[in-house]
């Protein structure tokens, strides 16, 4: 599933399912259509997840079945400028899915809808200042790398403790002690104390010589925990709508801001799946799994080698396994 507020979105309108809904495509395309179609609301929509959890197809077969696909009319990705009453605004990428096959101009109109739709249950959260909105533009199929760079960084809580010993020299904390106390730390800043807080209470009335820094680190945090706040009614969410609209290519990103898209796609990408040619097979022969050599472990010359048994032989014979 795709990060919350991302990921496939029905177009709407749909027609019921039948037989016939992905006939106008070639087989290949096809059956990656009716396995988008099925896949449920909200799941990612990046050919690498697709082919992450498509049972026959690799990444490259996937991206450019999606480039027919979107050509086709039944998929469209659509950046929409969301602004909020508090004057925070952002770029959201949203991807549309239609089993029903568009046109162009349908796909035009239902782009000018959204235009100055109300989305307040549907904008994601911490959005970007004014002043920050051309540098905060949000990929929506790769969150993942927002994400991965804030874990490498130390937590307030276990930079407040790895400072103490700068603090005071008698307190210096681990990095094990740091890990082991920073979920209570963590803890007294939620409930609205900041590092000189704890800072203090780490290191007012110390003895001459602290034996176990680490131990009574624990018990001050534990013994001098802030009283717990009172539980504050939630605001309701500020009014969200969507104040311009723009379509991107759903291959390589790219938007009307930059490039011309036609029908989904940008000039680059078309030619880069027509050079690719007709697609008439659903998996060319060579891509498919052949005859396993037999129990001797010799290979004949008509005889085709699985690769993954082969090296998994050489390395139990070899000892590595």
């Amino acid at each position: 599933m795709a990060k919350t507020g991302y990921g496939k979105r029905p177009a709407g309108d749909e027609d019921p399912h039948a037989d016939p809904d992905f006939a106008h495509l070639s087989p290949r395309d096809r059956e990656i259509a009716v396995f988008v179609d099925h896949l449920e609301e909200g799941h990612a929509m990046g050919y690498k997840a697709i082919a992450a959890v498509h049972p026959r197809y690799g990444q490259q077969a996937v991206r450019s079945s999606l480039g027919r696909i979107t050509l086709a009319g039944h998929l469209r990705w659509i950046k929409e400028h969301i602004t909020v009453e508090d004057d925070s605004m952002r770029w959201v990428t949203r991807t549309y899915w239609s089993r029903t096959r568009r046109s162009t101009e349908w796909w035009e109109d239902f782009a000018r809808e959204r235009h100055g739709k109300d989305v307040t249950e549907h904008y994601m959260p911490g959005l970007a200042r004014v002043e920050d909105v051309e540098e905060s533009v949000v990929e929506a199929e790769q969150p993942e790398r927002e994400e991965a760079v804030a874990a490498e960084q130390p937590s307030e809580a276990y930079q407040t403790l790895a400072e103490l010993r700068a603090a005071d020299p008698r307190m210096p904390l681990s990095d094990g002690d740091c890990r082991s106390l920073e979920p209570l730390a963590a803890e007294w800043l939620s409930l609205g104390a900041t590092p000189h807080d704890i800072t203090k209470a780490l290191t007012d009335g110390l003895p001459p010589t602290v034996a176990n820094p680490g131990g009574l680190a624990r018990n001050r945090l534990e013994n001098k925990m802030p009283p717990k706040k009172a539980k504050i009614r939630q605001k309701a969410a500020r009014r969200a709508r969507v104040s311009r609209v723009i379509m991107a290519c759903g291959l390589c990103d790219a938007d009307e801001r930059t490039t011309e898209i036609v029908n989904g796609l940008c000039r680059e990408c078309i030619e880069l799946i027509e050079a690719e040619g007709p697609v008439h097979g659903a998996v060319p022969d060579t891509f498919l799994p052949g005859p396993r050599a037999g129990g001797s472990g010799l290979v004949g010359a008509d005889e085709v080698i699985d690769v993954t048994d082969r090296v998994d032989a050489l390395r139990r014979a070899a000892g590595l396994r």
